[in-house]
């Protein structure tokens, strides 16, 4: 039997029975503000690519590297990031990722040209992915009971409220021009926050990791690598650059590479050995249907953050900060639906989920009613109802995906699977705003739909999307 081993407790926990290990209200907060910053920052540039062309006279496929570029390194070193907090300690990752992430926002706000940018962005991807598995390790091993329930909660609260912030944040700091730094204050406003991040986690945050000791699983790690780069690349960057010939041939290495990570790791896991992703813990009910939910969810939260966005300014040609206070109602419904979700959870069990997704379908269904209706006479008030209906289905939903998913995860693997969900989700997000953003930009355009009936025609697709993450829900188990 394998343990987990945490400092400062004095005692030991079996897998899947931690000790609380003493993680104080300051740590939890802390951790949460390390994983509030990465998603931030996935988000926060969306609003201020114009202004970045303007300032750079960046090409449109360089532009998206700037997005691209952290989300892949992001998504891609994911769950190594988690088996290395669960072998070296886990507030030791955690401090290292919130350092390189704050020099790497420095970085990127001093970039003189966008090819700096571009790299330093990079970094910043492989920074966070460093960073974000510790959160949920740190919280599995640092908590047990209604007490991780909450914290487990709060932490799915933190990634909706940080998308959202993220955009409004964006456009606020834009609009501003702090200084008459045009768009560098999005980047440079996480470096006095990472210190300060900094200086609390060493107080606050108490140290774990497995007993014995995983190593790393090199082939592994390779083959998982070629596996999302070979997804990830051609569906964010294959539309902006016309579907050259690499990204169909990246297409079509993917499923094979695929296969072979899937092979090697139960031909690891069968000879004794200490596989990345081990697929024993796919085969855990929580984290099999948990993730055969999360990623019809994922592709419809991204998809829907990317249509909205782009609808508001260049449909209804609101600037950066009228779209992010346009969020606004979606988000106070999400973060407070977010924090009553424990109790829901521990009264109506797998059930939240289900409903999560019909609220989140009526609200997506009303928001396409109001644009029929009222185009392109649109107001944020006009508006608020959909998103508020929209903001309670996701924190339904998304709080307790979470939940349900790490339920049943041993704890000297939590890392491990913080870093396949976290996985799931950024490569979700991803492969959503590829189909339906690519769809809506298509149909959108001069002499087909136009904004009005393709934003129409992709929400409508997006109620499905959220009817099928319902249904599927009902085969989840119960995380009571």
């Amino acid at each position: 039997m394998t343990t987990t081993t945490t400092a400062p407790a004095t005692a030991t926990a079996a897998v899947g029975t931690p000790e609380r290990t003493g993680l104080s209200s300051a740590g939890l907060i802390t951790v949460l503000l390390g994983a509030a910053l990465p998603i931030i920052d996935f988000f926060i540039v969306n609003v201020a690519l114009p202004t970045i062309d303007a300032d750079l006279r960046a090409s449109t496929a360089t532009l998206e590297l700037v997005v691209a570029g952290y989300g892949i390194a992001y998504a891609v070193l994911l769950v190594l990031g988690g088996r290395l907090g669960d072998t070296f300690g886990r507030r030791r990752l955690f401090l290292l990722g919130l350092t390189l992430f704050t020099l790497t926002s420095l970085a990127c706000g001093v970039a003189p040209d966008a090819a700096t940018l571009v790299i330093a962005r990079v970094a910043q991807g492989a920074a966070s992915a460093m960073l974000l598995p510790q959160v949920l390790s740190i919280i599995q091993a640092g908590t047990t009971g209604e007490r991780r329930s909450r914290a487990i909660g709060l932490y799915g609260a933190t990634g909706g409220i940080a998308t959202v912030v993220g955009q409004l944040l964006g456009g606020a700091l834009v609009a501003a021009n702090v200084w008459d730094l045009s768009w560098r204050p999005i980047f440079l406003v996480n470096v006095p926050i990472g210190i300060f991040g900094l200086l609390l986690a060493r107080r606050a945050v108490p140290d774990s990791r497995a007993s014995n000791p995983l190593g790393v699983d090199r082939w592994g790690t390779v083959l998982l690598a070629v596996s999302l780069l070979s997804l990830l690349i051609p569906i964010m960057e294959g539309r902006a650059l016309g579907w050259p010939w690499w990204s169909i041939a990246l297409l079509v290495v993917f499923p094979f590479a695929a296969y072979g990570f899937a092979r090697v790791e139960r031909k690891l896991e069968a000879a004794g050995g200490t596989p990345l992703l081990p697929p024993a813990l796919l085969r855990t009910a929580s984290v099999r249907h948990g993730l055969t939910v999360a990623v019809p969810f994922f592709c419809t939260f991204g998809s829907f953050m990317f249509v909205y966005a782009v609808t508001l300014q260049n449909g209804l040609h609101l600037g950066p900060l009228g779209a992010g206070l346009a969020l606004t109602p979606m988000a106070v419904a999400y973060f407070t639906t977010s924090l009553v979700s424990s109790h829901l959870v521990a009264r109506f069990g797998r059930k939240v989920v289900p409903i999560g997704g019909v609220v989140l379908a009526v609200g997506l269904i009303a928001l396409a009613g109001t644009a029929l209706a009222d185009w392109p006479d649109l107001s944020i008030w006009q508006l608020a109802p959909a998103m508020v209906l929209i903001g309670v289905g996701n924190g339904l939903a998304m709080s307790t995906l979470f939940r349900v998913v790490l339920s049943r995860v041993p704890a000297d693997l939590a890392g491990v699977g913080g870093g396949v969900l976290t996985t799931t989700q950024q490569t979700s997000l991803a492969l959503g705003v590829a189909v339906l953003g690519s769809l809506f930009a298509s149909l959108s355009g001069p002499g087909a739909l136009g904004y009005q009936g393709a934003f129409v025609l992709v929400i409508g697709i997006l109620a499905a999307l959220a009817l099928l993450v319902s249904g599927l829900a009902r085969k989840l188990p119960d995380p009571r």
